[in-house]
């Protein structure tokens, strides 16, 4: 909780967390504040950044069942569940990893369960994989190396863009 207001002063307008740092991190309102020992909740977190004007986004590791998201999605309140749920394809921490496809199935299962909620994947996506990613149901793509490392990177940002979008107007 302690970076939100930083990143929402810096222009941000939807700020997302990993369940499992939610988890285990101070609930600390501030960069600055080494008292608070209390650990968050995913659920407190999202209320606190909607409390701060924001869109909130919910991000799980490959080793975490989307089981975990499903209390969290069905929250009464509005204001304790996400505007998005992240599904990571590689395990965080840098660029370049292969795409694991053994991540999709949480995809496909939140898009049953959620056909209007946005659903990002991150992590190994390019030109070869992204069909995969639209096809289990991610509307919002992440691909930094496919990008960055292209030669052409404007031609490949309007593949990925149309990959998701064929698929988002298949199934309007």
């Amino acid at each position: 909780m302690k970076w939100v207001k930083d990143f929402k002063a810096a222009g941000c307008d939807l700020y997302c967390f990993h369940y499992e740092a939610a988890i285990s991190s101070s609930a600390a309102q501030d960069p600055t504040d080494t008292s608070t020992t209390r650990n968050t909740s995913p659920r407190e977190m999202i209320r606190y950044i909607h409390d701060q004007g924001l869109q909130a986004g919910i991000a799980i590791k490959p080793e975490t069942p989307v089981d975990v998201l499903w209390e969290i999605l069905e929250r009464d309140d509005a204001k304790e569940r996400p505007d998005m749920v992240l599904v990571m394809t590689v395990h965080p921490g840098f660029g370049g990893q292969k795409f694991m496809a053994s991540e999709l199935p949480k995809v496909k299962a939140v898009r049953e369960r959620y056909p209007d909620l946005n659903i990002e994947v991150d992590g190994g996506l390019a030109v070869g994989t992204v069909d995969q990613a639209a096809e289990a149901g991610a509307n919002v793509i992440v691909a930094g190396s496919a990008v960055f490392g292209a030669k052409d990177p404007t031609e490949v940002i309007s593949k990925l863009r149309e990959a998701v979008e064929s698929r988002r107007t298949q199934k309007l």
